[in-house]
């Protein structure tokens, strides 16, 4: 939630004592777990914000949401006992690019795609990893985001084999004049990764072009 806050640095601090008024104010849509169809029953419901949500009883949320209603109620009091995990071997290095204007023209879009995979070979190297599978991530100005995978015969970090699957993946989907505000590549099922534990980050990581 707090890396979600401040794009595209992703820095907020939320003090143990500044929780509950965090969990409050923010909307439904935000929490982790809720989902769209998730988040349309609760609008139904009355369910907004984290304050609606902390206003209702644990039995009318069991009620409307099954088991998972007991997880709902003690979000909404910014309440979670799992166990954290911080150290987990990385899954996957990629990066994405969010442009402060869309993308209309093809030639810049997979001129912006080069770009990406450039920094997805370097960040491969910097792991001492290879990867197998690559993800192409669209996102477009409506906001509707689409993504597209093929797993390769081989482990790679080679920047040619990056860019020609990654252009594959997008030649193959249909653009109908609609221009783009997001693009990401990503490679997974990653070999020889440093016996180091790194942090796990999400699928692609975020850089914004003005």
């Amino acid at each position: 939630m707090a890396s979600g806050q401040n794009k595209p640095n992703g820095l907020t601090v939320i003090l143990p004592e500044d929780a509950i008024a965090f969990v409050e104010g923010l909307a439904i849509e935000k929490f982790h777990g809720i989902g769209e169809v998730t988040a349309a029953k609760m609008h139904s419901l009355g369910i907004h914000t984290g304050a609606d949500l902390k206003g209702r009883s644990l039995a009318e949320l069991t009620r409307h949401f099954g088991k998972v209603g007991h997880h709902y109620y003690k979000i909404a009091r910014a309440e979670d006992d799992r166990i954290v995990e911080p150290n987990r071997v990385r899954k996957s290095v990629g990066a994405e690019t969010s442009f402060a204007v869309n993308l209309s023209d093809r030639h810049q879009m997979l001129y912006e795609l080069e770009q990406i995979a450039q920094i997805v070979q370097q960040r491969l190297e910097q792991n001492t990893t290879r990867g197998r599978t690559l993800t192409l991530k669209i996102k477009f100005s409506d906001y509707q985001q689409i993504t597209r995978s093929k797993t390769l015969t081989d482990y790679t970090r080679d920047l040619e084999t990056i860019i020609a699957t990654a252009t594959k993946l997008f030649e193959a989907v249909e653009l109908e004049n609609r221009s783009i505000r997001l693009l990401g590549i990503a490679l997974s099922s990653l070999e020889n990764a440093k016996q180091t534990p790194l942090i796990q980050l999400p699928l692609f990581e975020y850089i914004e072009k003005y």
